[in-house]
């Protein structure tokens, strides 16, 4: 993983450089071993870090993970509780680490929502780890892909009132300079594991060209061999970006 730049991969690369993954399964994952719920939640916890160093070893340079989604607070009180409470222990437990390898951490999402005490470890994390050089690593926590585009609509509405632009000035441009996670590369590949087949109101704006990769394997269960899997399939995926591939070329929308 090495941070930065923005730019549109192509199928001739060698892998993405940006991987974004729904993580799905922990629940399952628990009942099948008759373990409680957090247990599940813990071993998916645990896994994330071995995805940090297998990306940078592939060359990834930005790894997004769907953590806790806006819908998720429907989950049982205590669920939630318990989701928070791994949240917190994980940024504080892994920023330093994170400092050391040279990963950046940047957390998108609503905030108010947390307590004080999470959001407080969720600045001092992201200061911890602010000049990383190594790669970047993403947790959309209280994220919703709806919510990010209304969010960037309202910004925009904001500087059509104050006078700062005209309605007939925006465009997909403008819009997805406010869409978070715009100044890093495009989103190249979305797994989700479980089985699942579906976004889930994930990064609905990046994952515009991105492609998809569905897998039975459980979260927890989701190791380096099964990231190679997703990659491989990716290498094989012909992306014409809305364009047509002619004689062997590509022909980009």
């Amino acid at each position: 993983m090495s941070a930065g730049g923005t730019g549109v991969a192509t199928h001739m690369q060698a892998g993405p450089r940006h991987v974004a993954i729904i993580m799905d399964g922990n629940g399952r994952w628990a009942a099948r071993r008759g373990l409680s719920p957090s247990a599940g939640h813990k071993a998916g916890v645990e896994r994330i870090r071995d995805l940090i160093e297998a990306c940078k070893e592939r060359q990834i340079e930005v790894l997004t993970l769907f953590a806790f989604s806006s819908e998720n607070w429907q989950r049982p009180p205590k669920e939630v509780e318990l989701l928070m409470t791994l949240f917190h222990s994980y940024l504080r437990r892994e920023a330093r680490r994170m400092q050391e390898q040279g990963v950046q951490l940047r957390v998108i999402g609503r905030r108010d929502r947390f307590s004080p005490r999470v959001q407080r470890a969720i600045v001092e994390a992201e200061s911890l780890t602010r000049d990383g050089e190594n790669g970047t690593l993403v947790i959309a926590a209280d994220y919703g892909g709806q919510w990010d585009i209304a969010q960037a609509a309202r910004t925009l509405a904001e500087e059509v009132a104050r006078g700062e632009r005209t309605p007939d000035s925006i465009d997909e441009a403008s819009l997805g300079a406010h869409i978070l996670l715009s100044d890093l590369p495009a989103v190249d590949l979305v797994i989700r594991s479980s089985g699942e087949q579906r976004i889930s109101n994930f990064i609905l704006w990046q994952a515009a060209y991105s492609e998809f990769y569905f897998t039975d394997t459980l979260w927890p269960d989701f190791d380096v061999e099964a990231l190679d899997l997703a990659l491989d399939a990716f290498r094989q995926r012909d992306r014409r970006y809305g364009g047509r591939s002619e004689d062997g070329l590509e022909a980009q929308a």
